[in-house]
């Protein structure tokens, strides 16, 4: 393929409820989507970077920028391009791997859509529909939190996820297990709130029988991670400080994780999140899907990764309205808590024109050079 024409589109979601974690507070998700033009067909991408740099070094206004400035011209210059070829490309940039992965999967969207074969079927998906479980943030009160988590457990969901920092932590999860039992399925994401010092006090969460407990120390701490394993009976889940195949690899063998949560915008797109998914699978390690609030875009190639064998657990791939009052596609509707997979070209859904005009802030065409 050749790329005739990139989009760059800022779009602003009202969230139906702020979401808090440790990190921040979100009530509206401002997104930048990616559309790529080709001689065969077009392709979308969504850049999960947030406003600010708080979950992670990249945030909009920069991911714009670097697409601008050096990645899509640098794509823009290959005559044959496709997904694969991506990576390799932009492989002389250092970082930026939100605005790789949305090139990436805007790239392979059209790659897809123009050899009429699905997201899932290109991975290698081994079901046509995937458990759902929903990522509830800290709340302002007990009370509050088992009003949302009833109501998320009343809506189907089948794996609960609390957000914790210091002063939220041990409380939240012991009212959660004495309202609703311990046959749901719990787990936690501290969101690198905590440090290895802390180890005395995380392990007041170890008889409640937890899933997991998500990226507990900072994400660059990957030998405290193994440290504080040792302290743990509950597994210790890694998520920021998986950036790659070879990040999982070595946590996994410095025993610093039991779990891999697989973010494909943190890691540069859908090939290396199957890589890493490749390597866990080898080594025996868990993995599930974890979610960035995407759109229906992002959802759509989220599910489809989230349906390969590897992915054991139920992943953060919740039902359009567990965020968003109007998704920019037709929204995902969850089903006995299950998501299906898309089996249409490429994502196999599209953005509705009047929906995404709606939640347009900014458009600009890159120049190609």
């Amino acid at each position: 393929m050749k790329l005739t024409a990139v989009e760059l589109r800022r779009v602003a979601m009202p969230l139906v409820a702020p979401f808090r974690t440790s990190f921040g507070t979100q009530t509206v998700r401002e997104l930048l989507l990616v559309r790529v033009t080709t001689p065969e067909s077009q392709g979308w991408g969504e850049c999960a970077a947030l406003a600010d740099p708080l979950y992670s070094a990249e945030y909009v206004d920069g991911a714009a920028d670097v697409m601008r400035r050096f990645l899509v011209p640098a794509l823009a210059a290959v005559p044959d391009l496709d997904a694969h070829a991506v990576g390799r490309v932009l492989g002389r940039f250092k970082g930026h791997w939100m605005a790789k992965a949305a090139l990436e999967t805007a790239v392979l969207d059209a790659e897809l859509r123009a050899a009429g074969q699905s997201f899932g079927r290109f991975l290698g998906a081994a079901r046509d529909r995937v458990p759902c479980g929903v990522s509830v943030g800290i709340m302002d009160s007990i009370p509050q939190l088992l009003d949302a988590v009833g109501g998320y457990l009343d809506a189907g969901y089948v794996r609960i996820k609390l957000k914790i920092e210091p002063g939220w932590d041990v409380e939240p999860v012991r009212a959660v297990r004495e309202r609703f039992g311990d046959a749901i399925a719990l787990q936690v994401d501290a969101n690198c709130a905590y440090e290895v010092a802390d180890a005395r006090h995380l392990a007041r969460l170890d008889p409640f029988d937890l899933l997991l407990i998500e990226q507990p120390l900072d994400e660059d701490d990957v030998l405290g991670h193994a440290e504080l394993a040792r302290h743990l009976r509950t597994p210790i889940c890694l998520d920021e400080s998986i950036t790659s195949a070879r990040t999982a690899a070595a946590a996994i063998r410095l025993g610093a994780c039991a779990v891999v949560n697989v973010k494909p915008a943190r890691v540069g797109g859908y090939l290396e999140a199957r890589r890493i998914h490749d390597v866990c699978v080898a080594n025996g390690v868990p993995v599930w899907c974890g979610g960035m609030l995407e759109t229906g875009l992002g959802r759509a190639a989220n599910v489809a990764l989230a349906a390969l064998p590897g992915f054991t657990l139920p992943g953060d791939t919740s039902a359009s309205d567990r965020y968003y009052a109007t998704d920019v596609t037709v929204p995902f509707t969850l089903q006995e808590g299950h998501l299906p997979v898309p089996t249409g070209p490429g994502l196999g859904v599209e953005p509705l024109p009047e929906i995404l005009d709606a939640v347009t802030t900014a458009r600009e065409s890159v120049p190609l050079r």
